[in-house]
């Protein structure tokens, strides 16, 4: 049977911008980073699907003594590897609709220990962005808002690639232009999409090359929060100056509707 089209974006949104979320939690929370000091591992995640050449889709990461490279394609020779049965299989997982008959096939049993840290990364990552309610401590907090940002940019850029109507009609049109997310004496949680005749490429931190055309702005992490959790409404947030449109309230409004489509792909 066919793919819908919307397994194929939620594959695409989970496969290239949800795992490389991986790295970024592996590396800013001490207590998993100090699992991966002396590792060195071949990690990936797909799922079978008999409709690319391959038979199947996928990502890995080659991990090298707490340094993390993420590849969006496959590799033949991982050396650990959760192999799902179905891109649906796949897509209920990292949704939260767990089933037996969804459990992925678990290969590289020889590296238990490497395969369990990254099982307990999958899972920070999973409580993060399943969190129905702001973290209490900054640190997450500020975890939280810069993995949304980086699966927001990134998201948006991959629907583009994969032909979405709704943001590939937005792109195509725009002359080369740089919208980004920030949060006010917060840089290092910013990140961008930048896009051209049709093309987009997602970046995270600064984009320091030029002013952005436009900047969804929040004046603290927990007005982030609000908005990214959808708790708070983005037209009160306005108001209230929790949230600063720089460049345009109609590009806000544009951004705003784009975030909940890989919001409601990835629930």
């Amino acid at each position: 049977m066919a793919h819908t089209k919307e397994a194929l974006y939620s594959n695409k949104i989970f496969l290239n911008a949800a795992l490389p979320l991986v790295k970024v939690i592996a590396n800013d929370v001490p207590s998993l980073k100090k699992k991966f000091e002396n590792v060195e591992a071949v990690i990936q995640v797909s799922c079978l699907d008999p409709e690319c050449e391959a038979g199947k889709q996928g990502m890995h990461f080659i991990v090298n003594k707490g340094e993390w490279e993420v590849h969006t394609c496959l590799t033949m020779d991982p050396e650990i590897e959760l192999e799902f049965k179905s891109m649906e299989a796949l897509n209920d997982f990292f949704k939260g609709n767990i089933t037996p008959a969804g459990i992925p096939k678990i290969k590289g049993l020889k590296k238990a220990g490497v395969l369990i840290s990254f099982v307990m990364v999958l899972l920070k990552m999973a409580n993060l962005l399943g969190a129905t309610e702001p973290p209490k401590d900054e640190e997450t907090k500020e975890l939280l808002v810069k993995c949304y940002f980086y699966l927001l940019s990134s998201g948006i850029s991959q629907l583009n690639k994969m032909g979405h109507p709704e943001i590939r009609d937005w792109t195509s049109k725009s002359p080369d232009r740089v919208y980004a997310f920030a949060v006010d004496n917060y840089p290092q949680v910013s990140a961008f999409i930048r896009i051209k005749a049709g093309k987009s490429r997602a970046g995270r931190g600064e984009y320091k090359r030029a002013m952005p055309f436009f900047t969804l702005r929040f004046n603290n992490l927990d007005s982030a929060l609000g908005i990214l959790m959808s708790i708070d409404d983005m037209l009160e947030a306005t108001k209230a100056g929790r949230l600063v449109m720089d460049g345009g309230p109609e590009f806000g409004a544009q951004i705003g509707g784009f975030m909940l489509e890989i919001g409601a792909l990835a629930k």
